[in-house]
């Protein structure tokens, strides 16, 4: 690093300050100063490790600063809330130079854009991989925060969006370079790629879904199988997933036919989706499909229904019912 410390402050300061509402001190000083508004705080925060959840060459710095600020913002969008401000810390082995870190700031800066999020501090320190914790600060009314506690028998599951493209991309980051070559000449590579290397957090739809009256709701990192069986497990009941409904695009289906994966475990147990689940009273999911599609341009399936008791059940195409086992991603699993 040919910056020291305080010099490395000053440059991000320079990329990420800006005039921003609410904010009275920002980065550079011991602490940030903001003014609170009316509502409810919601707080939350993420690790990005390397090595664990991304791969230094894999990925650009500049998609690495927006993304570790668009996962914790989803985590803000699946409570039903709106990000206010952020806080980004930085862990950084030696061999890594200013420029990379200015560019992850940009990403940041980007993404904190996207979402009128203020980035008002953090913290810097040496490691032997990069390492970066995020915060972020939300608001929403009194009273209205949705959490994973409120899915009743009989409600609707709804998911945003499409399934699997993230964990597609990541098969196909890793995938021999003649194999990426011919998908990327096949037209459906890129999008894959972009699903895994910059997901976009569900903020509007949140607060819509929010609006319409969901019961419960999360965003999706761990995979559908793992994040629903969390939901229920929270709000003690069960669920019952239709395979044939799961919304899949249509370069997952390629991906999986040209590298022999199993479509439904990149749907099911992927991971990285950073969709919404949630659960509805049946009679809201066309009401809210019209307002997500007129106010986002974005999708709203009901891929299932919660029922009595505990545990998952899949249904394919057939009508066949069998246990569906909650796979997904486990930091400390075996």
């Amino acid at each position: 690093m040919e910056l020291s410390e305080d010099e490395l402050v000053a440059a991000i300061r320079a990329v990420v300050a800006s005039e921003s509402p609410g904010v009275i001190v920002g980065v550079g000083d011991d602490a940030a100063v903001v003014e609170p508004r009316a509502g409810s705080t919601v707080l939350t925060t993420d690790l990005l490790i390397e090595g664990v959840h991304f791969e230094h060459g894999l990925i650009s710095p500049r998609d690495l600063g927006a993304k570790a600020i668009s996962v914790n913002v989803s985590d803000i969008a699946a409570m039903g809330a709106s990000p206010r401000y952020a806080l980004a810390s930085l862990a950084l082995p030696s061999e890594i130079d200013a420029a990379w870190v200015i560019e992850l700031y940009g990403g940041m800066r980007r993404a904190c854009d996207e979402y009128a999020l203020s980035l008002v501090g953090g913290d810097l320190s040496r490691a032997e991989r990069v390492m970066i914790s995020v915060m972020v600060l939300g608001e929403v009314a009194h009273g209205r925060a949705v959490t994973r506690e409120g899915a009743r028998a009989g409600d609707a599951v709804v998911v945003t969006g499409t399934l699997g493209a993230a964990a597609a991309g990541l098969a196909l980051s890793g995938a021999p370079a003649q194999a990426l070559s011919a998908a990327l000449s096949a037209g459906w590579a890129r999008e894959l790629l972009d699903a895994l290397a910059r997901p976009v957090a569900r903020v509007g739809e949140g607060t819509t879904l929010a609006q319409c009256g969901v019961t419960a709701m999360m965003d999706l990192s761990d995979g559908l199988a793992k994040d629903l069986s969390r939901l229920c497990i929270a709000s003690g009941v069960g669920a019952r997933v239709r395979l044939a409904e799961l919304p899949i695009r249509a370069a997952v289906r390629a991906a999986a036919a040209a590298l022999g994966l199993d479509l439904l475990t990149l749907a099911i147990s992927g991971g990285e989706d950073y969709e919404l689940l949630a659960t509805i009273a049946p009679a809201e999911v066309e009401p809210a499909r019209e307002r997500l599609r007129e106010r986002y341009g974005v999708t709203l399936t009901q891929i299932g229904d919660i029922l009595e008791g505990g545990g998952l059940v899949a249904v394919d195409a057939g009508g066949v019912e069998s246990p569906l086992e909650a796979r997904g991603w486990d930091h400390f699993a075996g």
